[in-house]
């Protein structure tokens, strides 16, 4: 038999096109199916990159409007302010507002938290450089102080009208009355407080002075300020020792030098 030559090289070339066309079959789904992957992982990794961008601007907005919140609700009062006045001072709708707070009473409560997680760092960087627990709540009080006079009286009046968010404030007050009797106690170990003073019954009447601060008609008669630092200093005089006493009057020089008068 006699071969055609011609027919034996084309043969040779289907034979090899074939076998080329076997491994396409066989490498090219698994080449898309790495390039879907690919190109899947870089739509997950956008969404990723995307979500984590939004949820940033979400917390982000929320601190704003938190802090836009308390210098509106503190200077103004709570009543007179409205959500539209929050969000127009953000330069946002109210749409946008009402998606991040469902209204005005948990957006108070959220400021009066974050007021109130401020003044624990506050107070741990005091302790922490105070050489005596005096220093520490005379510390607290001139921050009070400076609190007072950027807050109108309105604030701690219409908080009350606001019963889940004053609820939680008093229970704060309970939880902050324990500490204070530890501080009372840790003084009295210093040799700056009296050990024959009962400081439950000193506690009460300093919380109840201030209750009475809020709710008579004395700051008419007399500043605010005025008031609130003469039951505080007549009280710790009364509390302390001779070494409590150097370090009560040492202040009190220092602090009126640097007075914010009303």
């Amino acid at each position: 038999m006699i071969i055609n030559p011609k027919w034996t090289i084309n043969s040779w070339k289907l034979n090899l096109l074939i076998e080329f066309s076997v491994y396409l079959c066989s490498v090219f789904p698994l080449e898309m199916k790495r390039k879907r992957k690919l190109h899947f992982n870089k739509i997950e990794k956008r969404m990723m990159t995307e979500h984590g961008k939004d949820a940033s601007q979400r917390v982000e907005l929320r601190e704003r409007i938190i802090t836009a919140a308390t210098e509106a609700f503190t200077s103004k009062g709570i009543k007179s302010i409205t959500m539209d006045d929050i969000a127009a001072a953000l330069g946002i709708s109210k749409r946008t507002l009402y998606e991040v707070f469902s209204d005005k009473e948990s957006l108070l409560k959220e400021c009066i938290l974050k007021a109130q997680a401020d003044r624990d760092k506050y107070l741990q960087k005091v302790f922490e450089q105070s050489h005596n627990v005096l220093e520490v709540i005379l510390a607290v009080f001139q921050k009070s102080i400076e609190m007072f006079h950027q807050t109108n009286k309105r604030f701690f009046e219409d908080i009350k009208k606001y019963p889940k968010v004053y609820e939680m404030m008093k229970n704060r007050q309970d939880s902050d009355s324990m500490k204070t009797m530890s501080f009372f106690k840790t003084g009295v170990e210093q040799g700056i407080f009296r050990s024959d003073v009962n400081f439950a019954i000193v506690n009460l009447l300093v919380r109840e002075q201030f209750d009475v601060l809020l709710n008579t008609d004395i700051c008419n008669e007399y500043p605010f300020i005025e008031v609130y630092e003469s039951i505080m200093f007549t009280y710790i005089r009364g509390i302390s020792t001779e070494k409590g006493a150097r370090v009560l009057e040492d202040f009190i020089q220092e602090y009126r030098k640097n007075r914010i008068e009303d």
